[in-house]
């Protein structure tokens, strides 16, 4: 639909008084198109939808001309840094939160738990410097729930390639004592250095309108289903936990693996020796940092031509209690309509972060997204009929634990797969099997809106199949689309804290943002920091969540719902038919 597409781009000063009446032209001419629409597939079925133009604007002059967002972003990534779940630095980030909610009026802003946890760690500061054959000052981190080496360790380096299986462990036995270990393969680093931001154009968002026939849904983030898949790489993640027994036990002082090229350095439980180390009865026995590749690659190759390196290494890091609590941050605008206050909208993002940056895109942006969305709200002094709940979710990198446990709590359970060769796999992405088993609350939330894809603006929103809810958003888009707003995608997005919402038949939804260099360059790395980050852009994007959550709550209705998932029909659902084919008689 290009109706008033005129509109789109823009950029010149508007004031409040001004966009009432505009605002209503444009609603009133889009909604006459839509009436007349009747091949268009993404014409509503739904009766028109009826939005507060006035509260429209009253969101819009304060999200934009009054925004605060930058300084919750100085707040958080500058003052706090890096908040890795269930760390002393999360705990801090967790008040933090809590006293600006307070402070911008927010109702019964408090924690919750999702349960125990694991390890509670934080990093104090690595170092790694090359001192033989020459001097070299290496960019370097700690990988997540590294233990400490025993302050500064000057010794010799040796390469081992990558394990596979435990025989493997056979040649290097006796060699390794005393020994700083560099392990794995080489990376191969390009010498034209790829481009690093990149945006979504026309193309791409006609794209994301138009559904996969194929199932291929992997731009969208939805991550595969299949549970082999998930069994074989995380089978590969447990063997590392035994490499790792094997170096410490062969008394290595310390591991280094290679993490990124071109100033940036990935970090997070890809490059531990294991996903589950922040657990006691998986912690890793030895210190490993991750280093630079270019820094790797180089020493790598002088020790294939047996010229002796040497390093000097201080890894400290400390352990804050082996089974700290996982907690995530809630707080409301109350609704005010009888009959209606009592059913909820919710919006979030998560509070945690990995550690080599300050988690600005992964996801800071989100979190003071719901954060600014709710100060404007506040400021625009808006009444909503429902209850707006904000969540700003811990866990959710290793597991999306703050919001798969906040559903569970509140609204509905699944049941997974105890198949033992599921057991290695993080519970998330295991086979969901049996029914789901709905919980009063299930028939109060109205919908949850989340952001978890980086700084950049909102271009639209992934409706996960849900065709009556699409038709909805659709007419909303005539008062967004000058902000840069225009696309409404039946897909499905993956891998993040709405997914718990939908897999108990719960209206959640991610929006289509602008990817800048969050795949390329920020996430889960030492360039996660708030210079990544557009003001425009966070402007955009929290004025944006604000009208959608408005918008939601005020309506008649709540948002339509897809139909309670069955996983236990799943398997019988997707078995080949039988007797298809014609039988032949055997002479």
């Amino acid at each position: 639909m290009h109706c008033c597409s005129g509109t789109a781009g823009l950029s010149v000063p508007y004031h409040a008084s001004d966009m009432k009446f505009i605002a209503a032209v444009i609603l009133s001419v889009c909604l006459t198109s839509f009436a007349a629409d009747k091949t268009n597939p993404s014409s509503p079925t739904s009766k028109p939808e009826v939005l507060d133009l006035a509260a429209i604007d009253r969101i819009r002059d304060e999200g934009i001309n009054n925004s605060h967002i930058m300084e919750y972003a100085s707040g958080l990534f500058d003052g706090i840094g890096p908040r890795l779940t269930a760390s002393p630095d999360f705990v801090k980030a967790q008040e933090w939160s809590l006293d600006q909610l307070r402070r911008m009026g927010a109702s019964n802003a408090h924690t919750e738990s999702w349960g125990e946890f694991g390890m509670g760690w934080r990093q104090v500061g690595t170092s790694v410097l090359m001192t033989a054959p020459s001097t070299a000052t290496l960019l370097a981190q700690a990988t997540p729930w590294s233990p400490a080496t025993a302050g500064e360790v000057t010794a010799e380096v040796i390469a081992v390639p990558s394990l596979k299986e435990e025989k493997d462990f056979d040649p290097w036995k006796g060699k390794l004592a005393g020994k700083i270990i560099l392990y794995g393969d080489a990376p191969t680093i390009k010498p034209d250095a790829p481009e690093l931001m990149k945006h979504y154009d026309a193309g791409k968002l006609e794209h994301f309108r138009s559904y996969p026939l194929n199932g291929d849904q992997s731009d969208s983030f939805v991550l595969p289903t299949d549970p082999s898949f998930w069994e074989k790489i995380f089978k590969e993640r447990a063997f590392l936990e035994k490499v790792a027994r094997f170096f410490a036990d062969e008394h290595a002082i310390a591991v280094l693996r290679p993490g990124g090229s071109g100033g940036v350095l990935y970090d997070d439980t890809n490059i531990s020796f294991g996903w589950f180390v922040y657990r006691p009865e998986h912690k890793q026995p030895i210190a490993s940092a991750v280093i630079a590749s270019e820094a790797f690659g180089r020493m790598h190759r002088l020790l294939s031509h047996k010229v002796p390196v040497s390093v000097r290494v201080n890894i400290a890091t400390q352990f804050s209690g082996d089974h700290e609590p996982g907690n995530s941050v809630i707080a409301e605008i109350p609704g005010t309509a009888p009959g209606l206050k009592d059913q909820v909208v919710m919006l979030g993002g998560h509070l945690d972060s990995w550690i080599a940056g300050t988690g600005a895109t992964d996801d800071g942006a989100g979190s003071i997204i719901a954060l600014e969305a709710m100060r404007i709200l506040r400021a625009a002094n808006v009444q909503p009929r429902r209850t707006i709940r904000v969540a700003l979710w811990g866990g959710e990198e290793q597991g999306l634990f703050g919001s798969a446990g906040y559903v569970s709590s509140h609204f509905g359970t699944r049941t997974y797969s105890t198949k033992a060769e599921e057991q290695v796999v993080p519970e998330f992405l295991r086979q969901q099997v049996g029914p789901v088993t709905v919980k009063p609350d299930h028939a109060k939330l109205d919908a949850y809106f989340n952001t978890d894809n980086g700084g950049g603006k909102f271009l639209g929103i992934f409706t996960e199949g849900n065709s009556a809810t699409a038709a909805i958003f659709q007419q909303w888009l005539p008062v967004l689309s000058d902000l840069g707003f225009s696309t409404i995608s039946q897909r499905n997005s993956g891998s993040t804290d709405h997914v718990p919402f939908v897999q108990v038949g719960l209206p959640g939804f991610q929006f289509i943002q602008d990817p800048r260099d969050y795949e390329t360059r920020s996430a889960h790395s030492n360039q996660d920091t708030y210079e990544r980050l557009s003001e425009t852009d966070m402007k955009q994007a929290a004025t944006i969540m604000a009208i959608f959550v408005y918008n939601t709550a005020q309506r008649d209705e709540m948002l339509p719902r897809n139909p309670l998932p069955h996983p236990e029909l799943e398997e019988q659902r997707t078995k080949p038919l039988e007797g298809i084919y014609p039988t032949v008689e055997k002479k």
